[in-house]
């Protein structure tokens, strides 16, 4: 087997586990939010990366990966960075419609595209364009509903869109820049995410609820669903980080949306969940769309390799496997 073959099973394989952890998830978590009552979203989020860095400890100590030297001021910024987007997403949904929510996470791509354009030289070429335009509006038809405008829910809309496409940018920034593993950037930031979830958490979960999280009953059920979403969890945030590594911010929102609507199809099929022909051509336009950047992705790799530019999209085998998060993946329940 080839190195450039290696490369695209691994890349595969690094997608296929970020496709199935991410519907895990979204199934553990639905139990826990919707049945049990547990609406903590943000305090749950810093648990799953206490139980992550935990991990990283003991694949370090068995030497399963080794560290390596990142400026502290880099992985710092990104890490509060990182915690933050999880925080305003989380933020932004409770003080906005549905609608406007899910128009919000299709805002980040377009964003991301933009700022890469702008501060990083890259382009993206019209074909590729074009397939996000068919997939953005696929996935638009199938979930947004309504759009009810507030000031509040808006501005934190906007910080929750730029913290979460600056955060992507630089997950794959940093590990090109530096030539740090996905698991070496994961282990150094985590603990600057954990730190900034710990103290964000309560306030912003007592905002939404108006519950106190160390207040809650914490039966049996509730914990064992915990552990099973911080278990969980290790493996999205693993994937995510696999991922945008290996590909780029803008094939990583890709496949989010995928999960979305897989997600959704999981919900009309198993779980009998309503749903009408707009829900359905809503999907299949937005399959289309995937399959439209696969498609251009695919050439525009096979182009780079015969002719390499001197900037380029960043979109390369990843698009293979997109046929099949979530930053926030808990709001994919949605």
């Amino acid at each position: 087997m080839t190195a450039e073959s290696s490369a695209c099973w691994s890349t595969a394989g690094a997608l296929a586990l970020s496709v199935v952890s991410a519907v895990a998830i979204v199934i553990c978590n639905k139990a826990l939010i919707s049945n049990l009552g547990f609406n903590f979203a943000t305090t749950l989020s810093s648990w799953h990366l206490v139980i992550t860095y935990c991990s990283l400890q003991i694949a370090n100590w068995l030497n399963f990966f080794q560290q390596k030297h990142i400026n502290m001021r880099v992985v710092m910024a990104f890490g509060v960075l990182n915690a933050s987007s999880i925080a305003f997403l989380n933020l932004s949904l409770g003080y906005n419609s549905v609608g406007f929510y899910q128009m919000t996470k299709l805002a980040i791509i377009p964003c991301t595209v933009i700022l890469e354009t702008i501060f990083l030289g890259k382009h993206f070429s019209h074909r590729i364009q074009l397939s996000l335009v068919i997939l953005l509006g696929g996935v638009a038809v199938a979930t947004v509903t309504d759009l009810q405008l507030n000031f509040q829910g808006t501005v934190l809309s906007l910080f929750a869109i730029l913290t979460t496409c600056i955060a992507q940018i630089m997950t794959n920034t940093i590990q090109k820049g530096y030539k740090v593993s996905s698991t070496q950037l994961l282990f150094q930031s985590c603990p600057y995410q954990v730190t900034t979830l710990i103290l964000m958490g309560p306030i912003f979960d007592f905002a939404l609820t108006k519950q106190n999280v160390f207040a809650f009953e914490y039966n049996p059920k509730v914990v064992m669903f915990i552990v099973l979403s911080c278990l969980i969890a290790v493996s999205v945030n693993f994937s995510t980080f696999l991922v945008i590594g290996r590909t780029s911010p803008v094939s990583y929102q890709v496949l989010g949306h995928l999960k979305t609507c897989l997600i959704l199809t999981f919900g009309y099929v198993v779980l009998k969940t309503p749903f009408s022909w707009r829900n359905i051509s809503g999907i299949l336009v937005a399959v289309i769309g995937m399959g439209l950047y696969s498609l251009s992705s695919i050439l525009e790799t096979q182009k780079a390799t015969t002719n390499p530019p001197s900037s380029q999209s960043q979109v390369n085998f990843s698009a293979l496997f997109i046929v099949s998060e979530t930053y926030n993946t808990y709001n994919m329940i949605l």
